[in-house]
C-alpha cells in the first residue's frame, strides 16, 4: 500500500509562549508524510525553492518518504509565521509568504500515479 501525498513543503517561524523557532521545516505534506511514514510508503508531490537545505530533503529520506515529486524551483520556499497562545490549540497566522507554492502545478511522476490512496 502507499499514499501519494500533494501540499506544501515549508519554512515554520513558530512562536509560544515558552519559546520562538525560525525556519523549522514544516508545512502539511511535511507532518503528514513524516507520521504516515511509520505506517505505510509515502510518495510526496510538493514544490520548494532554491533556499531549501539538503538536509531537510534527507530528512523526509531518512523516514523513508520518496521524495522524487519534490520540485525545486527558483525562488524562495513557502513560509508561515505563527503564534500560539498557553493552551497551543490554537495557531495565530501572523505571516503567510507563499513564494514558489503560489504558482506549484503538481506534477505527478509516473511510478506515483498509481498510489491508491490520495
Amino acid at each position: 500500500m502507499s499514499i501519494l501525498v500533494v501540499g506544501s513543503v515549508a519554512f515554520d517561524s513558530v512562536e509560544t509562549p515558552f519559546g520562538k523557532a525560525d525556519d523549522v521545516l514544516g508545512g502539511s505534506a511535511t507532518y503528514f508524510s513524516t507520521a504516515a511514514s511509520y505506517f505505510s510508503e509515502v510518495k510526496l508531490v510538493a514544490v520548494v525553492g532554491e533556499d531549501f537545505p539538503d538536509e531537510h530533503v534527507a530528512f523526509l529520506k531518512n523516514k523513508g518518504v520518496d521524495v522524487n515529486g519534490l520540485q525545486r524551483t527558483a525562488g524562495k520556499t513557502f513560509r508561515w509565521q505563527g503564534r500560539y497562545d498557553y493552551d497551543l490549540n490554537e495557531a495565530h497566522t501572523l505571516a503567510t509568504h507563499l513564494n514558489v507554492f503560489e504558482r506549484f502545478k503538481p506534477e505527478i511522476p509516473a511510478t506515483h500515479r498509481k498510489s491508491p490512496y490520495v
